[in-house]
């Protein structure tokens, strides 16, 4: 592929996310054909990922931009995706979820930005989330476990 047209996609790329919220690599390849660019799964993907461009929950973000924090109802949506919440020390708290799913929920949690948490690590199927103290634990937990009904 010449330089410039994929020069040419990726600026529309950019134009389009910026515009509006898209959550699949198939949606942008439909609105990227629509203004007349050649664009393929894959190369949009490899688009994406050199952009710098990120996936928070079910919306793809520029660099430099982050998503809004997470209404109750967002927390809702992935409710179904948590399937066990617990301490593990006095600090720590381990959040257990469907395969591939603990990204989605750590990305929600830490766009909440609750005062109580120092940070969030995830991996494919478990979150670890560290507060400062027991009592900041105790919030953390019983806050975790009203969102998603655990």
């Amino acid at each position: 592929m010449e330089a410039s047209s994929r020069a040419a996609r990726r600026a529309a790329i950019v134009s389009i996310l910026s515009e509006r919220s898209l959550g699949t690599q198939a949606q942008l390849v439909r609105q990227l054909r629509r203004l007349g660019h050649a664009a393929t799964q894959s190369s949009v993907s490899r688009d994406l990922r050199e952009l710098g461009v990120l996936k928070a929950g079910d919306r793809y973000l520029l660099p430099g931009t982050t998503a809004p924090a997470p209404a109750d109802a967002d927390f809702g949506r992935l409710a179904h995706f948590v399937r066990e919440i617990r301490a593990a020390g006095p600090t720590l708290t381990v959040v257990k979820t469907a395969t591939g799913a603990a990204q989605s929920v750590a990305i929600a949690i830490d766009r909440a930005h609750w005062p109580e948490l120092v940070g969030t690590i995830s991996g494919d199927d478990t979150i670890f989330l560290a507060t400062a103290g027991v009592r900041q634990q105790r919030r953390v937990l019983g806050r975790l476990q009203s969102l998603f009904h655990t």
